[in-house]
C-alpha cells in the first residue's frame, strides 16, 4: 500500500528589497560637502553647484534608466515593518547631518569668493527643501519626539508653520479650490508659488489662533506652534550669525528660499487638476487615491521616502513610509518628482505634458477637474466641453 505524503507546506516571509536603499537619503545633507570636495580637488569653480546637478540632472536620469517599482507590502507585512526601528532611525539620522553641513556650509562662506558662495548657498537650499520632506514624514506621526524633530528639520528654511498647515490644513482641503498647497489646472508653477506660500501662512495662523481662542488664550503665546517653530529659526539663524558675521544673512535667506520652492514646487505637481467632487449634501467626497499624482519611479522615491506614493500618505497620513503602497486607480506621473520639477520652469512644456493627463483622468469632462479660474473658460472651449 503505498500511503501519498502531504504536500510541504512553505511560507515565503517578505522582505523590503529596499530596505538598505533607505540609507541614501541621507547622503542628500552631504551633497555641499562632496561639492567643495570637487571643487577643491580639481580646481573648477562650477563644482559648487554640483548638488543641483545632481538633484536635477543626474537623480531624474536614474529614474529613466532604473525604472519604476511597484512592488506593494502585503497586508500581513504592514504591522511588522512599521514597528522596524530601523526605518525611523534612517529619518532621525538625517537631521544631525543636515544641521552639522548648515554650520559648516556658514564657517565655509567667510573663504569662498561670491560665485562659490552662491553655488554653497544653492546647494544647502537643496538639503533645507529635502528636510522639509523629512520633516513632513515625522511630523505626520504619533510619537511626540518624532513631531519635535519635524519642528527642528524645519528651523533651517524658517518655514515651521508647514508642520500646522500641512496636517491640519492641507490633508483636509487637499483637491479642492479652498486648498493654497493644491494646484489647478492651467496655473503655471510661478503663479502658484505666491498663492501657497501666502495661503499657507495665513491658513496656519488662522488654525492656531482657533485653537488659542478655544482654550481662552490670545494667540500672542510661545503656545503658538507657529510662534514657537519660528522662534527656533530666530534660535538657529541668530547663533549662526553671531557665530559667523552677519554677512551670512544674504546667503541664509537664500538658501532658505530655495528650499521653500522646492517644497512648493513638489505641492504644485502633486495634486495639479484634481478635484474632489461635491456630494448632494455640498460637502467633499472623501479623500481617495484617484486624487494624487503618484509615481513609482525608485530613484527619487528612495530619496523623497515614498514621498511619490501620495495616494496612500493622504489615506493614511500616519502611516510610515517603509509600508506605503501603490494604488492601480491613482493617475502616474511619467516620471519621478526630480523631473516632473524640472519640466514646470517652462509652463508650456509642463502644459503639454501634463494637462492631456488631467483631460484623460477625467474622461474628457473638464467640469470636474480643479481649474485655475481666470482660465476656466478658455481651457474649456480648448476641449470642446461646455462650461
Amino acid at each position: 500500500m503505498t500511503v501519498e505524503s502531504e504536500p510541504t507546506r512553505t511560507t515565503t516571509e517578505w522582505r523590503d528589497g529596499k530596505r538598505y536603499l533607505w540609507i541614501l537619503g541621507a547622503i542628500i545633507p552631504l551633497l555641499p560637502l562632496a561639492s567643495w570636495g570637487l571643487a577643491a580637488s580639481t580646481g573648477i569653480e562650477a563644482f559648487w553647484y554640483f548638488t543641483l546637478v545632481f538633484l536635477f540632472v543626474l537623480v531624474p536620469l536614474v529614474d529613466l534608466v532604473v525604472g519604476t517599482d511597484k512592488n506593494n507590502p502585503p497586508d500581513e507585512a504592514v504591522k511588522s515593518l512599521e514597528e522596524d526601528r530601523y526605518y525611523r532611525w534612517v529619518t532621525y539620522a538625517f537631521i544631525p547631518v543636515q544641521l552639522g553641513v548648515l554650520v559648516w556650509g556658514m564657517w565655509m562662506l567667510g573663504s569662498l569668493d561670491v560665485t562659490a558662495r552662491i553655488g554653497l548657498a544653492l546647494g544647502l537650499g537643496v538639503v533645507a527643501g529635502i528636510a522639509i520632506n523629512t520633516a513632513h514624514e515625522l511630523g505626520h506621526k504619533k510619537e511626540q519626539h518624532e513631531r519635535w524633530f519635524a519642528r527642528i528639520a524645519l528651523a533651517q528654511t524658517f518655514y515651521g508653520h508647514f508642520y500646522i498647515e500641512h496636517n491640519r490644513g492641507h490633508h483636509v482641503r487637499v483637491a479642492t479650490p479652498e486648498d493654497p498647497a493644491s494646484s489647478r489646472m492651467g496655473e503655471t508653477v510661478w503663479g502658484f508659488l505666491p498663492r501657497t506660500v501666502r495661503g499657507s501662512l495665513t491658513s496656519a495662523w488662522s488654525l492656531e489662533k482657533k485653537r488659542l481662542a478655544r482654550l481662552d488664550q490670545s494667540p500672542w503665546t510661545l503656545r503658538n506652534d507657529v510662534l514657537n517653530a519660528w522662534a527656533m529659526s530666530v534660535v538657529l539663524w541668530g547663533g549662526l550669525v553671531i557665530a559667523f558675521g552677519v554677512g551670512i544673512l544674504p546667503y541664509l535667506v537664500l538658501q532658505a528660499l530655495v528650499g521653500i520652492w522646492l517644497l512648493e514646487t513638489i505641492n504644485y505637481l502633486e495634486h495639479y487638476g484634481m478635484l474632489r467632487q461635491q456630494t448632494a449634501s455640498g460637502r467633499y467626497e472623501r479623500v481617495n487615491p484617484s486624487h494624487s499624482w503618484n509615481s513609482n519611479n525608485l530613484g527619487t522615491n528612495v530619496l523623497l521616502y515614498h514621498l511619490q506614493r501620495h495616494s496612500d500618505h493622504h489615506a493614511n497620513p500616519t502611516r510610515r513610509y517603509q509600508a506605503l503602497r501603490d494604488f492601480a486607480e491613482s493617475p502616474v506621473l511619467p516620471t519621478g518628482y526630480a523631473g516632473m520639477i524640472v519640466l514646470t520652469w517652462v509652463p508650456a512644456i509642463w502644459r503639454s505634458v501634463m494637462d492631456k493627463r488631467v483631460v484623460a483622468h477625467f474622461d474628457g469632462d473638464l467640469t470636474k477637474a480643479n481649474l485655475q479660474p481666470s482660465k476656466r473658460d478658455r481651457i474649456l472651449a480648448r476641449y470642446g466641453v461646455a462650461a
